[in-house]
């Protein structure tokens, strides 16, 4: 008889080389994946994690890239990491990533066609606004009502997305675009344009964000008196509740800051790299943000790395797709086996196999 049992501390040796046996076992999986399709496992492996930084023909475009997508997703994941470490499980920062790309969106479409130099800042100031409120909902249910704030903020997801599809249509569709649905161009308009800051590097105002972001997270999960709240409720509640932390405040703030860090990110890439509402503007970044933040331990740190890692699998993914006709399916299920081996490997981090008989209480 085979069982699992509680390790009286956890492994830390086990704990710190967990992602990098997670990344080795879904490219393990993953090159299962690709033979089953057809394909070759050794050239679709190197397709997604070598080709997009080192092969000449791809480099050029591939490495901008690689700040492009990790942007939004360090951001939404650094802001999902704080709730995570307090026990505050949003799973719905894909939608508060949508209502802040419409409400950031909509505040400069409002100015238009105005030049001035106030209307990025606003929309900056709309997008995170509009994340913040998106998981105000959530936020106050769970506080006044005791509701779960899982589904919940899932739900919610759904919602934005049939707010984005109206909107498209209708609210903001651009009055010149011959009736179909999508927003005005905000990347050709220069008061709303979030450009590349250094040519040729994919560095855009999203990605200083999310920089900052993590310094910010750092500094106040390990210096700050609110990072030991957040911490302490996580780790132990009860004892979070004798030490006079107020919890309410907690899953307030750390529901808030999660919703406008989505916002942002959904802010900068509408006026950046998608440059309009559109109905498909969802792109999955709020759902890839929650594989990031595990990925990188729930760490500032290991979010940074993480999140240029699932940059990558994005970028090879593309490529993948490309070159070998990989379905688009295929490689969803390739990000989703890190997760699955992350979770499993964490498993033995707390937990020991142990065999034969039960044991003796």
């Amino acid at each position: 008889m085979v069982r699992l049992e509680k390790r009286l501390s956890p492994n830390r040796t086990m704990a710190a080389i967990t992602p990098l046996l997670a990344v080795a076992l879904t490219m393990i999986a993953g090159g299962v994946m690709f033979a089953l399709l057809g394909q070759d496992p050794f050239e679709a492996i190197r397709i997604i994690f070598w080709d997009p930084l080192f092969a000449e023909q791809f480099a050029a475009y591939s490495r901008p890239q690689l700040l492009v997508k990790a942007g939004p997703l360090i951001l939404i994941a650094i802001g999902l990491s704080i709730g995570f470490r307090a026990g505050i499980w949003n799973i719905g920062a894909e939608g508060q990533y949508i209502m802040g790309a419409i409400c950031g969106a909509g505040a400069g479409l409002a100015f238009y066609p105005s030049e001035s130099a106030f209307i990025f800042p606003l929309m900056v100031l709309c997008g995170a606004l509009g994340g913040w409120a998106w998981a105000m909902i959530p936020a106050l249910l769970k506080t006044r009502f005791g509701t779960n704030e899982i589904l919940v903020s899932l739900m919610l997801v759904y919602v934005a997305e049939n707010i984005l599809a109206s909107v498209s249509s209708g609210l903001l569709r651009n009055p010149e675009g011959m009736g179909f649905p999508g927003s005005r161009n905000l990347g050709q308009w220069e008061a709303s344009a979030n450009p590349e800051l250094i040519a040729g590097t994919g560095m855009h105002w999203g990605v200083v964000m999310a920089f900052i972001a993590v310094i910010g997270a750092y500094v106040m999960m390990t210096r700050h008196i609110r990072g030991f709240q957040i911490r302490l409720a996580g780790e132990a509640p009860r004892a979070a509740r004798f030490a006079g932390v107020n919890t309410t405040r907690i899953v307030i703030f750390c529901l808030g800051l999660a919703g406008a860090l989505a916002g942002m990110a959904g802010l900068f890439e509408v006026s950046g790299p998608a440059g309009q509402i559109t109905i498909d503007f969802a792109s999955g970044y709020g759902f890839t943000a929650i594989i990031v933040a595990f990925l990188g331990r729930l760490h500032p740190v290991g979010i940074l790395l993480a999140g240029l890692l699932m940059a990558l699998t994005y970028i090879g993914g593309e490529l993948a797709q490309l070159m070998l006709g990989v379905p688009a399916a295929a490689i969803q299920l390739f990000q989703g086996m890190l997760l699955f081996f992350l979770l499993a490997m964490d498993v033995f981090t707390n937990y020991r196999l142990r065999f034969g008989g039960k044991a003796v209480a």
